[in-house]
């Protein structure tokens, strides 16, 4: 697992507080996730969630993952857990909007602590988004205690492709991104199978690449004013931006960073 040195969850509060967060859901769209609404349903598909169950979203975001559950999958109730206030807030009003918030509860909460109870859920879920958690041993635990046993742990997220990242591309992808850290595919799987759970499924998407490329293709030909008037019109720091993310493009066809997608099934 690559690491940088002075990344943390202020960091990530930071970028969904502010104008970052604003541009990711620009080019990515509500569900902030690779791959978007058909990466939502291969997971629920290969993760069999089944109707009427009940669920936990970690580092839940607005709550589009638990929006998509609820509609898509006929799950009867989620909980999203999340620490930033911001995109709380806003998770609960979409939900509010959307006439779903009498089956979509918020927890403002360290995802690794969320202080929900335990054995209960039919199943843990995310999407993407614990690439941004520094404690990756602790955020397993804990969706091990919350889930039953012969429940599911179902999430994808940002991974460390096969490739390998050197210590150089690793330093600046994750400060670029706000990672603390990057998983690999067998670094979550020892973890899931270390907190009791057997590994269903644990593999690379192969999402990444072909996304990072329409999101750039997006920024390029489509949404440059868009973007600019988010970040107040800098030329220079929409360039920047721009030229990391095509760094990161290029790490992705290189196979050296990649979606990883799981399901594994508490004992």
């Amino acid at each position: 697992m690559k690491t940088i040195d002075g990344i943390g969850l202020t960091d990530v509060q930071a970028v969904y507080s502010g104008p970052e967060g604003v541009l990711w859901e620009l080019i990515m769209g509500e569900q902030i996730h690779i791959g978007g609404f058909a990466s939502s349903m291969d997971l629920v598909g290969k993760a069999a969630i089944a109707a009427s169950a009940s669920g936990v979203d970690l580092c839940c975001c607005n709550g589009a993952g638990m929006r998509f559950l609820v509609r898509f999958a006929k799950v009867e109730k989620m909980t999203g857990v999340d620490a930033t206030r911001t995109v709380v807030d806003q998770g609960r009003r979409r939900c509010e909007t959307e006439g779903l918030a009498d089956r979509i509860n918020f927890v403002l909460a360290d995802a690794c602590e969320t202080t929900l109870p335990g054995g209960e859920a039919d199943f843990v879920w995310g999407e993407d988004a614990w690439c941004y958690v520094s404690d990756k041993a602790a955020l397993i635990a804990e969706a091990a205690r919350l889930v039953k046993p012969g429940g599911t742990i179902a999430f994808t997220d940002w991974v460390e492709g096969p490739a390998g990242l050197s210590d150089e591309e690793a330093e600046r992808f994750l400060a670029f991104m706000k990672f603390p850290n990057i998983q690999d595919i067998e670094g979550y799987s020892k973890l899931l199978a270390g907190n009791g759970c057997e590994v269903q499924l644990a593999e690379d998407t192969g999402r990444f690449a072909p996304c990072v490329d329409l999101y750039l293709n997006m920024l390029n030909m489509q949404l440059t004013y868009d973007a600019l008037k988010i970040i107040g019109f800098d030329m220079e720091l929409l360039g920047a931006m721009g030229g990391e993310m095509q760094f990161m493009q290029t790490l992705a066809h290189e196979g050296k960073i990649a979606q990883g997608l799981f399901v594994a099934t508490k004992g």
